[in-house]
């Protein structure tokens, strides 16, 4: 896998998080980051990502809003919902409203989020192709409708 085409979204108020970030993994990943829910679509409108990573706890918008909010216009890149605090009802509800591939809590070992990030764009490439060979399929398949109708008229 090649990692320098992995595009990562990271969200949090707090710039010392975002600041650590994008120095733990700034030369592994190809790293965005926002402050808030409103930067984080800014930079969805500008950049394509395929993993966004956001806090859970920001003023104005959870990350479960934030994730929650985006689904319709950005349903592709998977969604992981970063915290500091164990509450099982976000968990349930980051599962549930924003689609959340993965919850994990801060602060973050740094191995171990490469790892979920590099395993969050496997899953992301899966889809990916699963909707390429999708697509392929329904071709052929016109393809095959249309042969049989003009076998049928003959």
């Amino acid at each position: 896998m090649d990692r320098q085409l992995i595009s990562v979204l990271y969200v949090d108020d707090e710039i010392h998080n975002l600041n650590a970030f994008k120095a733990s993994f700034r030369r592994v990943f190809k790293v965005h980051t926002a402050e808030s829910a409103a930067d984080a679509i800014q930079v969805l409108e500008k950049e394509y990502v395929n993993i966004i990573l956001t806090d859970q706890r920001m003023p104005v918008t959870t990350g479960i809003e934030f994730l929650e909010s985006i689904i319709e216009k950005y349903p592709d890149p998977i969604r992981m919902l970063l915290t500091g605090y164990a509450d099982i009802n976000a968990v349930i509800e980051a599962i549930n409203k924003g689609q959340v591939y993965l919850y994990l809590t801060k602060p973050w070992e740094e191995a171990d989020l490469q790892s979920a990030l590099e395993k969050a764009f496997e899953v992301f490439s899966l889809r990916e192709r699963n909707k390429e060979l999708t697509n392929e399929l329904l071709v052929v398949n016109e393809q095959l409708e249309f042969m049989l109708r003009q076998k049928l008229l003959s």
